[in-house]
């Protein structure tokens, strides 16, 4: 087989990867497992066809199931040539602003940032340890979702603390930056001159979140230092009066008891006390579902409204990720809502999913870009070919 790249992007619950021809970044082979920790089901297109099936029983935890996934592929493809691999790793911390070839140093120091980011940290470093351990010596980079905001105004960074705590670290470091990196390059394309002015990105997925850009760059965005903060999500509360959790404390309750409730059990799962999926929301006709959704609209328009203040004003907005690309419901709601800032939405192109879903003469477009996160992987693999790369066995 010829020299291939293969792009890992590990989440809590997911795995998508793929494998592309070092030549000319061609695909050879894309897909996804779904369900770490349940039944990971995998779903790939391979050269021959698709390919779907159970991963084994004993594959459940992130580092045995891409070493599954890894060999599942040998099996299928022959033996690969595998010249580097490139990881999506949510939490670069304060040091890290590009992609960075994977040494034991930069490992060690990623693994310091795993309590910023628990539910995600560890898995992606997992993958990085499948990696290494079926094709040591392998050159590996880790590309940061917190490094597009790296370079914000301070103040955008600032907690009102005392200044020794934003010394140590404690910061808002925004996340979802591999998937807003994407929609950036997209957005002149797609919008023309107003693409580079002040636009908000909404990624509205199971984590959600929304970030402010001028000229192609963050300038704002609602997550915080952890992952948990800014709009309500799937399962994440959301932003969060900071006392509620000292009462929760003052009940009893301890430090991995409150972790559990605000990242795995408040959001959409637990205002409608079904599922953090709006696809079942959408479909159910209980009250408590309709709740959550409108909760979770709510939370939209005035994040929306608090960065279009601190922007002085919008010219775009763009939606991307699983419900911001799948559900003009939502989309819908969300327009209607920002009615007052001007936008004027076309409700036939929002029903079947045009790009552009404002009506002409709107004072704010209005757009659906689908995101690709793996895309911006492979353009870091393909930048570091000629510098990232030399010497091999960074981790041996």
């Amino acid at each position: 087989m010829k020299p291939v790249w293969l792009v890992l992007n590990i989440g809590s619950s997911t795995v998508k990867f793929g494998l592309f021809d070092v030549e000319d970044a061609r695909p050879l082979v894309r897909g996804l497992v779904e369900g770490i920790g349940l039944t990971p089901r995998l779903k790939a297109s391979l050269p021959d066809g698709t390919l779907e099936l159970r991963a084994p029983g004993d594959a459940r935890d992130a580092k045995e199931l891409t070493l599954w996934l890894l060999g599942l592929l040998e099996g299928r493809l022959g033996p690969l040539d595998l010249h580097a691999a490139g990881h999506r790793v949510v939490h670069g911390g304060p040091e890290f602003n590009a992609p960075v070839l994977l040494t034991p140093e930069v490992l060690e120091q990623l693994e310091s940032f795993c309590p910023l980011a628990p539910s995600h940290q560890p898995y992606n470093l997992a993958g990085i340890r499948a990696v290494e351990a079926r094709w040591p010596g392998v050159p590996q980079i880790a590309c940061f979702d917190t490094a597009f905001h790296h370079d914000r105004p301070r103040l955008a960074g600032l907690y009102a603390l005392p200044r020794e705590m934003a010394d140590q670290g404690i910061l808002r470091y925004g996340f979802h930056g591999l998937s807003y990196d994407h929609i950036a390059q997209r957005l002149p394309e797609v919008l023309g001159e107003a693409g580079r002015g002040r636009v908000i990105v909404a990624h509205l997925g199971s984590g959600a979140s929304l970030c402010a850009l001028e000229n192609l760059r963050s300038v704002d965005t609602t997550m915080g230092f952890s992952a948990l903060d800014g709009l309500m999500m799937g399962t994440r509360c959301g932003q969060l009066d900071p006392g509620v959790i000292l009462h929760l404390l003052r009940q009893g309750m301890t430090g991995p008891e409150i972790e559990s409730v605000l990242g795995r059990k408040s959001g959409l799962v637990g205002v409608s006390g079904l599922s953090p999926d709006m696809r079942d929301l959408l479909e159910s006709d209980r009250p408590e579902a309709a709740e959550a959704v409108e909760l979770f609209v709510r939370s939209i328009i005035r994040q929306v409204g608090a960065l279009a203040a601190g922007m002085g004003g919008l010219d775009a907005l763009v939606f991307t990720a699983g419900i911001g690309q799948h559900a003009p419901q939502i989309r819908g709601r969300v327009m209607t809502g920002l009615g007052w800032l001007g936008l004027e939405a076309d409700e036939e192109a929002n029903a079947v999913g045009r790009t552009i879903l404002s009506r002409p003469g709107s004072r704010i477009a209005a757009a659906v870009i689908p995101t690709d996160e793996e895309a911006v992987i492979l353009r870091a693999l393909h930048r570091g070919e000629a510098s990232h790369f030399a010497p091999r066995g960074a981790l041996a």
